[in-house]
């Protein structure tokens, strides 16, 4: 029975290594302006989270005026994630880091109401 397992995935793959190799010979020989389309789709078939962003629907809801006001006064005051530290967002909300190292190992207190 053993003998049949292995002659059976030796058939696999052998299949495999021969498919692999055809869609090798097949992007050779993919127009150039094609190639960017073939590599999306490859990306997408290889990776799940690639593909579901990609086939995402485009974010087409308005922006609220509270919302562009918000963002107007981040991007004044330069809060741009690569200037901002670690150590002045948390300064913003009256933290240090030991607090915020703190906050990871205890629980918070409850400052929502509990539901009756």
């Amino acid at each position: 029975m053993r003998s049949v397992n292995v002659h059976s995935r030796y058939l696999y793959d052998m299949a495999y290594a021969a498919t692999k190799e055809r869609a090798h010979e097949l992007i050779e020989r993919v127009a150039p302006e094609k190639v960017p389309a073939v590599v999306e789709l490859l990306e997408k078939i290889v990776s799940p989270v690639r593909r579901s962003l990609l086939d995402a629907p485009f974010e087409d809801e308005r922006i609220s005026e509270e919302e562009s006001r918000v963002a107007s006064e981040a991007r004044a005051r330069g809060y741009v994630a690569s200037r901002t530290s670690h150590e002045d967002l948390l300064k913003e909300f009256g933290l240090t880091t030991e607090d915020f190292e703190r906050m990871a190992h205890e629980p918070l207190e409850a400052s929502v109401p509990k539901h009756e």
